[in-house]
């Protein structure tokens, strides 16, 4: 029996002081800050930990630089104190990212205004950003379209290139904490009587069984799919408490005069958008367009494909950029509080909705939340429920500065300990932590287990191991894009998957049925997630205009 399929106990008829439903990074974080304060926590996540709107993100951490427009201080102020916190607690998967500022004289924001913007953003940092190099400003000027006069100002956030690596740390502290966590485990219903709600029932998607167990407390934290569970439990809100917004992406190759830097830019219509470097390549994104539907079935337009590109072809004519270049495109469903404001004006604060007054008692609703304020967001919902939870001391990062100067001896000492290259070393240290090194001598076994995951990459099959093994992965997918993210890489293919699926089988012992059902259901997953759109001239058109 392969480590994918080994058997969870049931969960039949237990009792929990905290149910949380939704294994995004929100609820992720509410469920192990519940288990640290010894509450008996069960984490429910229907399909696979970060699998929903988390890996659907611009996957930076922010101090919501665009909430200053709005006149949200108090949401600056706590975000960018929680990107400071992240970047000092977890600098091997969250790093400093410098960003340009780019207007012309077709901005809809004045420079001046934007200038007065970054000064306040700084201030409300209470840190200086570090300098952007004079060689990268100057590739970005060649790069730009030579038409406009370019005003580049800079200002520095972060980025968490695999908020999936994050989530999976924090699942596994929640765990060691005492928690109990399932994925591909789906609530059915919220079991409400007389007045509040009293465990719920869910379905374990492994072995299709049912099962009841009881809760103090039930956290509805599955992001977009916040009024489904209360439709489901007959919670009755009235109206729908969130308004879905559709948020796509588009992946470029990186192409010539692409900057190091990421770009705050204006699209025509004077939406914001970012272009950032990623994973050796260009992220795109992103867009605001509002969506009712399923939210596992989201999928970016072809006119929000063509809008992202037309934004990047006419900030860099220069590179030639045309439909055939798009790698793939992604989109996800933000879950804002419903409002009848455009989207772009609904808050990004979350919201803690107390289903008492919908004859719920004892059952919280998520509304809302980021990336950057996802261990807020936790201590709040936990305090909210009667956790003694105490503020963390405040951190100081300093900017653009190295946050491990013994990065590179610990590289050398893992790359010993597991007879593994320096750049295995290195990505074993990047993606795990503290973790890299149990992770390299378990490389040690056999050459098998040091085999890298396809030819195109330095990440090993032991990496993969340590998924299934003490990671809770599941399927392929669970391990392939959530785990060990090596699907996401510039040079994956069809035959990058069957080369992963033969060395990661011969590991965990495979036979030809398990192996040809794992790649089946692994292409379908990532077929899914990573769209191919239509080669639609429209774009080069609208930009020939």
């Amino acid at each position: 029996m392969s480590l994918a399929l080994k058997p969870r106990p049931s969960l039949e008829g237990q009792h929990f002081h905290v149910v949380v439903i939704g294994g995004g990074i929100n609820g992720v974080a509410i469920a192990r800050e519940c288990a640290r304060a010894g509450k008996r926590t069960l984490l429910l996540e229907q399909n696979d930990f970060a699998s929903g709107v988390t890996s659907r993100s611009t996957r930076i951490i922010h101090g919501g630089l665009r909430y200053l427009e709005h006149g949200e201080l108090g949401l600056v102020r706590e975000s960018v104190r929680e990107r400071e916190r992240l970047l000092a607690e977890r600098s091997h998967l969250v790093q400093p990212l410098h960003f340009l500022f780019l207007l012309n004289e077709n901005s809809q924001r004045s420079a001046l205004k934007v200038r007065f913007g970054l000064w306040l953003y700084q201030r409300l940092s209470g840190k200086k950003s570090s300098p952007v190099s004079e060689m990268d400003l100057a590739r970005v000027h060649r790069a730009l379209d030579t038409g406009q006069r370019w005003q580049i100002l800079n200002y520095e956030d972060a980025q968490c290139e695999f908020p999936e690596r994050l989530v999976a740390e924090w699942m596994t502290e929640a765990e060691d904490a005492g928690a109990v966590v399932r994925n591909h485990c789906e609530v059915i219903a919220v079991n409400v009587s007389q007045g509040r709600a009293r465990g719920v029932l869910l379905r374990d998607r492994t072995t299709g069984k049912d099962e009841r167990v009881d809760a103090g407390w039930v956290i509805n934290c599955t992001g977009p799919w916040v009024d489904r569970i209360c439709q489901r439990s007959t919670v009755r809100t009235g109206k729908p408490l969130l308004g879905g917004i559709r948020g796509s992406h588009i992946i470029l190759p990186r192409f010539a005069g692409a900057p190091n830097s990421a770009l705050y830019t204006e699209a025509a219509d004077g939406r914001p958008v970012f272009i950032i470097p990623w994973n050796e390549q260009i992220m795109v994104g992103t867009t605001e367009v509002p969506d009712s539907g399923d939210p596992s079935k989201t999928a970016p337009s072809q006119e929000e494909i063509d809008y992202l590109l037309r934004t990047v072809t006419q900030l860099f004519p220069k590179a030639k950029l045309s439909p055939q270049h798009i790698k793939y495109a992604f989109a996800g469903v933000r879950p804002l509080p419903n409002s009848d404001d455009k989207p772009s004006a609904v808050t990004r604060r979350h919201i803690l909705h107390d289903h008492s007054s919908d004859g719920a008692a004892r059952m919280i609703s998520v509304l809302g939340g980021k990336l950057t304020t996802a261990q807020s967001l936790a201590r709040e919902c936990a305090r909210k429920i009667g956790v003694a939870v105490s503020e963390p001391k405040a951190v100081t990062v300093g900017p653009g500065t190295s946050l491990d100067p013994m990065l590179d001896q610990e590289v050398l000492t893992i790359a010993r300990a597991g007879s593994v290259s320096d750049e295995t070393a290195r990505g074993l240290v990047e993606w795990h932590g503290q973790r890299a090194m149990e992770i390299a001598r378990m490389a040690l076994v056999s050459a098998d287990m040091r085999a890298p995951i396809c030819p195109h990459t330095s990440h090993i099959v032991a990496e993969v191991v340590e998924a299934y093994r003490r990671e809770h992965a599941v399927t392929l997918a669970d391990a392939l894009l959530r785990r060990v993210p090596v699907a996401f890489g510039a040079c994956w293919s069809q035959s990058c998957s069957r080369e992963a699926a033969m060395r990661i089988g011969a590991v965990l012992g495979w036979n030809d049925h398990d192996l040809g059902s794992n790649l089946e259901a692994f292409e379908t997953e990532r077929s899914a997630f990573m769209h191919r759109p239509s080669r639609s001239a429209s774009v080069l058109e609208a930009a020939a205009d």
